[in-house]
């Protein structure tokens, strides 16, 4: 009976973290934000296995807004005594418009395609995602990062959950640095997540999740 019901608070705690599907009938509000993008994604998921959902996402480097439907699969779930692992397969299908000329309307099609995994206990944390971006001729990149994270103590279900995180991403397409290396800190507790951090080239990171 022990075991069941930490197993039980293991789940909730941990599935309302920045994943890209939630629980049956849940609804997401995602908002990130760093030096290059600003990204707004709402989704729905109608069961475990996938989410669907609005994407909208600003590139302030090239200066373009991509405008699209996005899905997300749960391709696998490894449950544990004690940690959880996942793995996803996210893409999005719509348009791409230049903000350099606001009232044109010259759109192109635009999508990309992604995988993403992450590992973690109540102390450790770790993940990996990629994307692929393709919009003709306005935006074609690739993009990766890479987390690591420890929680610097244990709080019990309902508590103010931290954990102390270092982000690494690799994206070679944009004109500014390809890789950067981030430090954050994730502050947790009950349906809202925030992240916030700074990068070594002065660069931030602020992101926000609600479950619904």
């Amino acid at each position: 009976m022990k075991y069941m019901i930490f197993f039980v608070y293991f789940l909730i705690v941990f599935e309302v973290y920045a994943r890209p599907v939630s629980y049956p009938g849940g609804v997401t509000l995602m908002q990130m934000n760093d030096g290059y993008f600003s990204n707004l994604h709402l989704h729905y998921s109608p069961s475990i296995k996938y989410s669907i959902g609005l994407k909208i996402e600003n590139n302030r480097v090239e200066k373009w807004t991509f405008l699209g439907m996005q899905y997300n699969n749960l391709l696998k779930r490894i449950n544990k005594k004690n940690s959880q692992a996942n793995f996803y397969l996210k893409s999005a299908i719509g348009s791409t418009h230049s903000d350099e000329h606001p009232f044109s309307n010259h759109k192109v099609p635009a999508g990309f395609i992604g995988f993403a995994t992450d590992w973690e206990d109540r102390r450790f944390f770790t993940s990996y995602e990629n994307k692929y971006f393709y919009s003709s001729d306005i935006a074609k990149y690739f993009q990766q990062k890479v987390r690591f994270g420890i929680a610097p103590y244990i709080g019990d279900y309902g508590d103010l959950h931290t954990w102390v995180m270092l982000q690494i991403q690799h994206t070679p397409k944009l004109e500014t640095e390809e890789i950067n290396v981030t430090p954050l800190l994730r502050f947790f507790k009950d349906v809202y997540l925030v992240e916030s951090g700074v990068s070594l080239d002065g660069e931030i990171i602020l992101n926000a999740v609600v479950r619904f």
